[in-house]
């Protein structure tokens, strides 16, 4: 029965394994024939506000997951849960699918795929395949899906926005090489559904369509010099009702993309020139994107804009020195009304004093301001900003056999200036923080001790605002597996506004379990008590309210099934496979019999090797 049973296993493997293609692959025979694995969670909170709030802990999510491992090659499943009787009137569910082998990774359900930052970086609902070849460095991947689903009102409704058409795309991506000298290949298309929404709203909202080739690799020119390009070119139209174009230069593309009287063509890019040597090195870079320029498959992007800089990194011993240098400018079409210009430098210092200090410091810089474009600049309304932030930290830690001590202590001011000649002075904010920890581990009680300082004030605008926080906390691992944790803290917040002033006091109190290593209990309590201090109509006004958060979550982990194969060591003895499952009283019992066996085996060879050692 078990000899059927592992070669039907294989049998399957073996035909999913070939939808793939008819490449080589590793034996599968060599590999463990099944494992199966899954975790299941479940979490319900109580919330209680003096102010008149309170949630049920009947709002509770659940999740459920499962990976099957056949011969090497992983099926994961996900399955999620929620119920909320106050924000929802039904639950959510979600469904992924991604098995993969070797270089091959297929997805099925809601998942993404890596494309260049200018062509392609959202996720799709639908199908798709990636291979990398793990020796020749070649690999590709293509998908097919939904980007975005239909959002669409009937008629005589009065919606709070505008309709959303469907939008479906797909995508291919050929590379080949290594990290250090590599070409990569992409195409992208994608378009929206007219017919996903309801025809009233076509003369206000217009489906779009869109075409993004991407080219991307690197060059080791010699040891210590690279160049890094990447560089993509979108065609797209904005109204795809528009009549089409027709001519001997839409003909090249005839079947990819429909060149309409709305349809635009931008470039997008950036190169980066880098050298490395023993203790330094720096690099060049620019950065171009057209105006206009879009993909329907990123997510946000500027455009209009270009910007030039340098960066580099020194190492004198212990110190490390770096800093880099830009100038970004927008408005290359000319056609914007003003132009604007920004400036970024930065410098940074770290340097370890022993093997128990460390020291570091930075300072980064901002300077932006508006120049003429097809308009000119109103010095009354010119944008002149410069901004100054400089910070530093220093640590100390030292270690003994029964205490252990860490010390940090942070500090960064930042000056953000107005230069505006008609408000200069009274539009700067100016920000002290500061920040300190100390930390105590108490060893041989496994307990840790931990008090945080931080400290903020800002003025500016005529205000000063400061706050002032303290936090106390203590954890303990207890039992003889260290299976319970115990964590602790208490915390005060002080904020002030002019003669405004509140105090808020908060206390958490969280328990960790876990049970025979797959049973896991986590419970959380929080109390928050605040009073607010204000002037109201000549009298003190003091409002007082407390807030409390109850949580419990619960997770089990478990192999539900598996045949594994045992060491060479072990076959003669107990057979080729092990069979096993957290469900079996048996197969629980014969797993620790059999890790008992393996300690003794372990401490018999030590003693037999000491007295080797001993006689030699």
């Amino acid at each position: 029965m078990k000899t059927y049973i592992k070669k039907t296993i294989l049998l399957v493997a073996v035909a999913l394994l070939g939808i793939g293609g008819s490449q080589a692959i590793e034996d599968p025979r060599k590999k463990d024939p099944l494992i199966i694995t899954g975790s299941l969670g479940l979490q319900s909170t109580l919330y209680y506000s003096s102010g008149g709030s309170f949630a049920s802990p009947l709002n509770y999510s659940m999740y459920a997951n499962m990976n099957v491992n056949l011969y090497g090659y992983n099926m994961p499943f996900a399955f999620y849960y929620s119920a909320n009787n106050y924000s929802m009137s039904y639950p959510q569910f979600a469904f992924n699918f991604s098995p993969s082998y070797k270089g091959w990774t297929l997805h099925l359900g809601k998942r993404s795929m890596p494309f260049s930052s200018y062509v392609y970086n959202l996720p799709f609902n639908g199908a798709g395949i990636e291979y990398k070849s793990p020796k020749s460095g070649f690999r590709f991947g293509l998908f097919y899906g939904v980007l975005r689903e239909a959002v669409n009102f009937e008629p005589g409704e009065m919606p709070s926005g505008k309709p959303v058409y469907k939008r479906s795309g797909w995508g291919i991506k050929v590379g080949y090489g290594n990290s250090r000298n590599f070409a990569d290949l992409y195409l992208f298309r994608s378009q929206d559904h007219q017919s996903s929404i309801d025809d009233i709203w076509y003369d206000d909202v217009f489906a779009q369509e869109n075409v993004v080739i991407g080219l991307r690799g690197r060059w080791q020119i010699f040891k210590q010099l690279s160049l890094t390009g990447n560089l993509a070119t979108s065609i797209f139209s904005t109204d795809t009702k528009a009549p089409q174009l027709k001519g001997e230069e839409t003909e090249k593309i005839d079947g990819l993309f429909d060149v309409r009287y709305t349809s635009l063509m931008r470039w997008a890019g950036d190169v980066t020139l880098a050298a490395t040597f023993r203790r330094v090195s720096f690099s060049l870079f620019y950065k171009l994107i057209q105006p206009d320029y879009m993909s329907m498959g990123v997510s946000y992007m500027n455009n209009n804009y270009h910007n030039i800089g340098t960066a580099a990194n020194l190492r004198l011993g212990n110190l490390t020195l770096g800093g880099n240098f830009s100038l970004q400018e927008d408005n290359i079409s000319g056609e914007q009304l003003y132009t604007t210009r920004g400036l970024n430098y930065s410098a940074n210092a770290t340097m370890p004093i022993g093997s128990k200090f460390s020291i570091s410091a930075n300072y980064n810089g901002f300077r932006q301001r508006q120049y003429d474009g097809t308009a000119q600049v109103n010095d009354t309304t010119r944008i002149d900003r410069n901004m100054n932030s400089y910070s530093g930290t220093l640590s100390y830690n030292t270690n003994s056999e029964k205490l252990g001590h860490y010390v940090s202590v942070t500090g960064n001011y930042s000056l953000n200036e107005d230069n505006n000649k008609s408000i200069v002075g009274t539009g700067d904010v100016a920000t002290l923080a500061i920040g300190s920890n100390y930390s105590l581990s108490v060893i041989p009680i496994e307990t840790n001790f931990s008090f945080n300082y931080s400290f903020q004030q800002s003025n500016g605008y005529d205000s000063k605002y400061t706050t002032s926080v303290y936090t106390l906390s203590a954890s303990k691992a207890l039992l003889k597996d260290r299976n319970l944790s115990l964590n602790a803290s208490a915390s005060l917040v002080d904020n002030r506004m002019d003669n405004d002033k509140s105090i808020t006091m908060a206390a958490n109190l969280s328990a960790a379990y876990t049970l025979a290593k797959v049973h896991n209990f986590t419970l959380n309590l929080n109390y928050s008590r605040y009073a607010n201090t204000n002037l109201v109509v000549d009298e003190y006004r003091r409002d007082k309210g407390y807030d409390f958060t109850c949580s419990f979550s619960y997770s089990f982990s478990f192999t539900a099934f598996s045949i594994k194969r045992r060491s060479k060591e072990e076959v003669a003895r107990y057979g080729k496979y092990e069979y096993y499952s957290d469900f079996s009283r048996s197969a629980i019992r014969e797993r620790q019999m059999l890790e008992y066996q393996r300690q003794k085996n372990n401490e018999n060879r030590q003693k037999m090797n000491s007295v080797e050692t001993t006689a030699l």
